[in-house]
């Protein structure tokens, strides 16, 4: 009896033990795959974008976008040149980057910034390369130089400007690009009051959830990041790391009701990470937008 007693015993002190090292042996494993695993690997999204406002002369252009790259000591200037050497095999027409290149430009080192800068330089796109602020650019010291230090990687930034690309055959598409609502200064009519309505325009701002503002203009499309995709996403669950103006606008494509027309939202989940090193259900991401005549 008593021997019978003992084994009970061993047994369930045997489960216990096993149970333990199973949840350790998940714990390390879900901490070595957010952390190692999915923060480096790369997600290409594709979609069409079909607007009767798309002109001949740009039906089917490509637009790759990138965004919140958060260069620094969890994003290094090698996975940089992978991610651009990744982004000149997709042959795009135009490169948009929507904000947060460093995670702080203060704390990453003039020998690193240099580097990252020839590099940046390296992507090719024949109808240009535009930039703008996100709010990691307006701080950690890099406000002063951010804009000439992406104009020298040969990206025109674009603070509270419109920018017409302009077909040989006289046709025309509008980019515009607006300072960072955290820590910048932007000004929405002054801008957007330019777009032409019978022309597609595009805008690039960091933060999607100040989408809702821009109903009174005529834009087709706004791509923006600063999102993350809320880094650690649980399914059926939303995500655990929000941001301010980065809550309502998460992810993914969105059409919202405008007084002109309609504006398409697409939200990059970005390259980098912030405030922790992990992403869960939420890989880093480029876009690839492919621009289609209805």
């Amino acid at each position: 009896m008593e021997c019978d007693q003992e084994r009970s015993w061993e047994l369930i002190v045997r489960k216990i033990l096993i149970g333990l090292c199973m949840n350790i042996l998940l714990i390390l494993g879900t901490g070595f795959y957010t952390t190692e695993i999915e923060p480096k690997s790369l997600s290409v999204t594709r979609i069409d974008i079909e607007n009767k406002y798309v002109q001949k002369s740009f039906d089917g252009k490509t637009i790759v976008q990138f965004s919140d790259t958060h260069l620094g000591p969890d994003y290094t200037v090698d996975q940089l040149q992978s991610l651009v050497d990744r982004m000149n095999l997709m042959h795009p027409d135009i490169v948009v980057f929507t904000g947060d290149l460093f995670d702080n430009y203060a704390g990453y080192g003039s020998k690193n910034r240099k580097l990252a800068q020839k590099v940046l330089a390296k992507i090719e796109a024949p109808l240009g390369k535009y930039a703008v602020y996100g709010n990691h650019d307006r701080g950690g010291g890099g406000s002063r130089v951010y804009k000439e230090y992406m104009e020298k990687a040969g990206f025109m930034v674009l603070v509270n400007e419109v920018h017409t690309i302009i077909s040989d055959t006289g046709e025309r598409m509008n980019i515009a690009g607006l300072d960072d609502f955290l820590l910048g200064k932007p000004k929405i009519q002054r801008t957007l009051q330019s777009f032409r309505p019978q022309d597609f325009n595009l805008l690039l701002v960091h933060q999607p959830d100040v989408a809702d503002r821009f109903t009174d203009y005529p834009v087709d499309l706004q791509l923006s990041g600063h999102s993350h995709g809320g880094q650690v996403r649980i399914p059926f669950l939303k995500p655990l790391i929000t941001t301010s103006l980065g809550h309502k606008y998460i992810e993914g494509l969105y059409s919202i009701e405008g007084k002109i027309r309609p504006l398409t939202l697409y939200v990059n989940r970005g390259i980098g990470t912030t405030r922790l090193p992990v992403r869960l259900f939420e890989r880093p991401e480029l876009t690839v937008i492919r621009l289609l005549d209805q």
